[in-house]
C-alpha cells in the first residue's frame, strides 16, 4: 500500500458511553486496559498508514497529553481542534490543508477486521471519488442502508426504511476513502455531514461514488452494552487487535508486580494489569479484564467483568456482568449485578442479546 494519511473522528462526547465519559473523552475509554484509540492507530499501522489527523473536540487536552506527536506509538499524529462541533464532514473539512491525496475516513468508535489495502485496491480500480465500507446487518431499520448497482456504484442513500420495506441490508460502515477534490463540496466553517450532505451531494453532481462490502467483524461501541461486549469479545478472540497480536482465546494475562495469593481461583480467558492485589479465596472467571493497581480483597467472586484502574472490591463482595471505572470503591459484601458503575453513580448494563434486550 502506498503511504496513505488517514483522518480520524474522534471529536465526539460519547453521549451514548455516559457516565464512562463523564470524564474521559471515549477514545481514551479502555479495551483491555489500553485505549480504543491506540487499538484503532495500530490497526492502521498494521497496513502501512502512519500519518493520521486527529479531529478533536470533546476534552482534547486528554488525548493530546495521552498520544502526544504519536511517536510512542510509531505513528506521526497531527490534532485538528474544532471550537464547536462541525459534523463528521465539517471535521475533515478542518483538516484539509494536511490532505492532498487520497485518504483514509475512520469513525473513532468503529471497531473492525476490515481489508484496508483491499478497499484500497477496490477504489482505484473503480476510479472512484468516494468509496464507502458496507456491512451486512440483519435489521437495517436502525441504519442508513445504501443501494448500490451490480457494478457497486450508489445509486441512493436511505435513512432508516420502516422495517419491511428495506430494499438492501448493506449500510454505512463508518470507513471511507476520499479523493481530496471532493472536499470543494463541503462549505468551510460550517457544519456538514457525509451522510446527509456530501454523499448525496456527490451523486447529485454525478461523481462517482461506490460501496465496499464486506462481511467481516464490524461493531459500534458507541453504547455501554456494546462497548462491553467488544470487551469480551476480545477476550475471548473472537476478534483481535493488531496492539494485542499475542493474545489468544484460553490463556492469562499478568502484568508486572502483581500479587496473587494462592488460594485464588483463576479461570480464563483473564487479563490482569500491573500492579494488582488479589486476596484469599479469590475467584475471578473470565471473560475479565482487570487494570492496574486494583485490589481485590479476601473472598471476591468476580466474573464476565470489566474493571478499570484502581478499584477496590472489599471482603466477599460479588460483581458479575459489570463495568467498573477507575477509583470505584466496592464495599465488603456488597452483590453487584449488570451494572456500570462510576465514583458518582450506578447505571444498569443491557447487553445486547442478554438480559433480555
Amino acid at each position: 500500500m502506498r503511504k496513505l494519511k488517514a483522518v480520524l473522528l474522534v471529536g465526539g462526547p460519547g453521549t451514548r458511553l455516559q457516565p464512562l465519559t463523564d470524564y474521559k473523552p471515549k477514545s481514551i475509554v479502555p479495551l483491555l486496559n489500553r485505549p480504543v484509540l491506540e487499538h484503532t492507530l495500530a490497526y492502521l499501522k498494521h497496513y502501512g498508514i502512519e500519518d493520521v489527523i486527529l479531529t478533536l473536540n470533546y476534552m482534547p487536552d486528554a488525548i493530546q497529553e495521552y498520544f502526544g506527536d504519536g511517536k510512542r506509538c510509531g505513528m506521526r499524529l497531527t490534532y485538528c481542534i474544532e471550537k464547536e462541533p462541525m459534523g463528521t464532514a465539517g471535521a475533515v473539512k478542518n483538516a484539509e490543508a494536511y490532505l492532498d491525496d487520497s485518504f483514509f475516513v475512520l469513525n473513532g468508535d468503529l471497531f473492525t477486521d476490515m481489508n484496508l489495502a483491499d478497499m484500497l485496491a477496490f477504489h482505484r480500480a473503480k476510479k472512484a471519488q468516494a468509496t464507502i465500507s458496507l456491512t451486512w446487518v440483519d435489521n437495517p431499520s436502525a441504519f442508513g442502508v445504501v443501494e448500490t448497482d451490480a457494478s457497486r456504484r450508489v445509486q441512493r442513500f436511505i435513512e432508516k426504511p420502516p422495517p419491511g420495506e428495506e430494499t438492501t441490508n448493506w449500510i454505512n460502515a463508518g470507513t471511507y476513502i476520499l479523493e481530496p477534490e471532493v472536499l470543494e463540496q463541503i462549505p468551510a466553517g460550517q457544519h456538514h455531514m457525509f451522510e446527509k450532505g456530501l454523499f448525496p451531494r456527490l451523486l447529485d453532481i454525478g461523481k462517482p461514488v461506490y460501496g465496499y462490502e464486506f462481511k467481516g467483524y464490524w461493531l459500534d461501541m458507541g453504547t455501554l452494552g456494546k462497548y462491553f461486549s467488544l470487551n469480551m469479545d476480545l477476550l475471548t478472540a473472537k476478534i483481535s487487535s493488531p496492539l494485542l497480536p499475542e493474545r489468544k482465546k484460553n490463556d492469562i494475562y499478568y502484568g508486572k508486580d502483581v500479587d496473587i495469593d494462592a488460594s485464588a481461583v483463576i479461570t480464563a480467558p483473564v487479563v490482569i494489569d500491573s500492579g494488582c492485589q488479589i486476596g484469599r479465596g479469590v475467584r475471578i472467571t473470565g471473560p475479565s479484564a482487570i487494570g492496574r493497581d486494583c485490589r481485590l480483597e479476601d473472598g471476591v467472586t468476580l466474573e464476565n467483568a470489566v474493571i478499570w484502574d484502581r478499584v477496590n472490591i472489599g471482603a466477599n463482595a460479588s460483581v458479575n456482568g459489570c463495568i467498573i471505572s477507575n477509583d470505584v470503591v466496592i464495599g465488603n459484601n456488597r452483590n453487584i449485578v449488570d451494572s456500570v458503575v462510576t465514583p458518582t453513580r450506578t447505571v444498569p448494563l443491557i447487553i445486547p442479546g442478554a438480559n433480555g434486550a
